[in-house]
């Protein structure tokens, strides 16, 4: 992978529907060198599908959280896979510190969202929880 790849992967971070030949003008590169390197990049997994973003007028309309857990020993596996089967849990990531955990979490309003964190409380494994309500967000790349 070199600088024109990740150039390449910027770009389609940005709008993964942009054409070929878009991201060829953009690159100053040519239509064929684009479309082949994209092709090695999702022959060897770099890229692993595309993706929607939401326009920003919906996201902003949701209820977004980030819910820390702390898990029991041993129970890592199990609470994981019980989150993952959590439709309004979008990502869960483990991390150092304090917490073993971190749940990213979207509900449509404050009910909802209320409903997800008591639902990710009383999974068998969880211990405890603490909740940050996203009030709002100053960019997502």
């Amino acid at each position: 992978m070199d600088d024109l790849d990740e150039h390449l992967l910027e770009r389609l971070r940005e709008n993964a529907r942009a054409p070929v030949a878009e991201l060829a003008r953009a690159l100053g590169l040519s239509r064929t060198t684009v479309q082949s390197r994209l092709a090695r990049l999702e022959r060897n997994g770099t890229i692993a599908g595309y993706s929607v973003k939401l326009a920003a007028s919906y996201e902003a309309a949701r209820v977004h959280a980030f819910v820390l857990l702390t898990v029991e020993p041993k129970q890592a596996a199990a609470v994981t896979a019980a989150l993952k089967r959590l439709p309004g849990v979008r990502c869960l990531q483990s991390v150092s510190g304090p917490f073993d955990m971190i749940a990213t979490v979207e509900a449509g309003g404050v009910a909802d969202m209320d409903a997800v964190i008591d639902e990710i409380g009383s999974v068998k494994g969880v211990e405890r929880t603490n909740s940050a309500i996203v009030l709002s967000t100053k960019f997502d790349r």
